[in-house]
């Protein structure tokens, strides 16, 4: 691993080195980190959490000011208030700073039952957490890329719908499927076909 590259995650590595919870690095940053290569620019750096441990995790980051993305206001940010718990279908906590770095962390919540991770768009759809996991060589955790290509494939699915991410996206994926094992290939479509059978996507996986 060239540490250089991801010289940009070690402030959150060491931000979140006494987080006594499960914490994963997650979005574009992962993709990367499996590549062992940055690929993009980030515009700001992902990390997946289990729901379970929120306000463990809001304790935690109890000198930043937290926010909650929600629903039904999109695009508009909501304080998180001390001890509030976030239910689905609400995952995202943003975590802005301007005076100390990361400036910028966007927190996600991931369903988990037992052993196993859920995806939050259809409970039904799991990973054993054994694989739905990795770690580099210097031992920072990341969500596997079929987890968050699983997640992408929402942005790039309705070409008349897509939103923004959508060209990171289709980006992430080209860079990444060549990539794949045959087994994360494999649960990757099944997945998709599950939530989205017509999309673009399973005629390359």
């Amino acid at each position: 691993m060239d540490e250089a590259q991801f010289a940009e995650l070690d402030n959150v590595a060491a931000l979140f080195a006494g987080f006594r919870r499960p914490w994963f690095v997650a979005g574009g940053w992962a993709l990367d980190l499996y590549l062992d290569r940055v690929t993009r620019l980030h515009e700001d750096v992902d990390l997946a959490i289990f729901r379970e441990d929120q306000l463990e995790m809001q304790k935690y980051l109890s000198s930043w000011q937290l926010f909650k993305a929600t629903p039904d206001r999109p695009g508009v940010l909501q304080p998180w208030v001390e001890g509030e718990w976030l239910a689905l279908p609400v995952h995202e906590i943003h975590a802005p700073r301007e005076d100390e770095e990361p400036q910028a962390l966007e927190v996600l919540l991931n369903e988990q039952s037992g052993e196993l991770w859920q995806f939050r768009r259809n409970l039904d759809i799991m990973r054993p957490l054994a694989l739905a996991t990795m770690r580099t060589s210097a031992g920072l955790p990341f969500l596997s890329p079929e987890i968050v290509l699983l997640y992408k494939s929402r942005s790039v699915y309705d070409e008349n719908q897509q939103d923004h991410h959508a060209a990171k996206s289709l980006a992430d994926f080209g860079n990444i499927v060549p990539h794949l094992d045959v087994e994360r290939r494999k649960w990757l479509r099944q997945a998709i076909e599950s939530c989205y059978p017509s999309h673009q996507w399973l005629q390359r996986l």
